[in-house]
């Protein structure tokens, strides 16, 4: 598994977490934060999982 699938969903996680202070809290800023940390760890993931299948193709 590449290491950016990890670290992408440990950003979406941490997004999220973010994401719903912010709301809680009223804090409109936090809330953006969060859901920006989200997307870059949605987008960091999709970067290791395309990694991991052009791996698994030249092991084949």
């Amino acid at each position: 598994m590449d290491k950016n699938r990890v670290e992408g969903a440990a950003k979406q996680v941490t997004g999220s977490v973010k994401e719903a202070i912010g709301k809680v809290t009223g804090n409109k800023t936090t809330q953006a934060e969060g859901a920006a940390e989200k997307v870059a760890g949605k987008v960091q993931s999709k970067v290791g999982e395309a990694a991991d299948a052009v791996r698994d193709k030249f092991k084949k």
